[in-house]
């Protein structure tokens, strides 16, 4: 499938087109957070991707986290909602729940492990540990947040 973007130009004028990235924030049950270490770039992350044409949100989400873990998930809320500027990007982090798979490596991540969320990885995206702070807010309602990075930080990530 396609990544799904959305032309803006009937609401700029341009050529402009934005992606729309969902992410999954999976913690255990001793309150660690689940990580994939990417086979494409030496960083770890959080499970997720861009939206593909035709998929929900919850689709998106849920095909993310089996590409990248092997895990089925349920989605259970939106955590937060990530403008990225720089990137024409809108990121929506839901929290999930497992309810099946099995934990694996897959074509797409060399590795996938539950760190505490006090000792991640030191090539944990800094974007992703802001991510995961929000979670551990506890908030009910969404946090809505702007998220500028570098481009060496970005190396296409979302």
């Amino acid at each position: 499938m396609q990544n799904a973007e959305i032309g803006a130009e009937a609401l700029a004028g341009g050529s402009a087109r934005f992606r729309v990235g969902v992410f999954a924030l999976i913690f255990d049950d001793e309150g660690r957070v689940l990580l994939v270490h990417r086979n494409d770039i030496d960083w770890w992350n959080l499970p997720g991707g861009g939206m593909e044409l035709g998929e929900t949100v919850d689709e998106a989400v849920q095909r993310e986290v089996r590409e990248e873990t092997g895990l089925e998930v349920v989605v259970e809320r939106l955590v937060g909602v990530y403008s990225k500027p720089q990137k024409q990007e809108v990121v929506l982090t839901f929290r999930c729940r497992v309810v099946g798979g099995a934990l694996t490596p897959t074509e797409e991540a060399r590795d996938c492990r539950y760190f505490p969320p006090q000792d991640l990885p030191a090539n944990t995206l800094p974007k992703h540990r802001q991510r995961i702070e929000d979670a551990l807010l506890n908030q009910a309602e969404a946090v809505l947040r702007a998220q500028r990075s570098s481009t060496a930080e970005d190396q296409g990530l979302t």
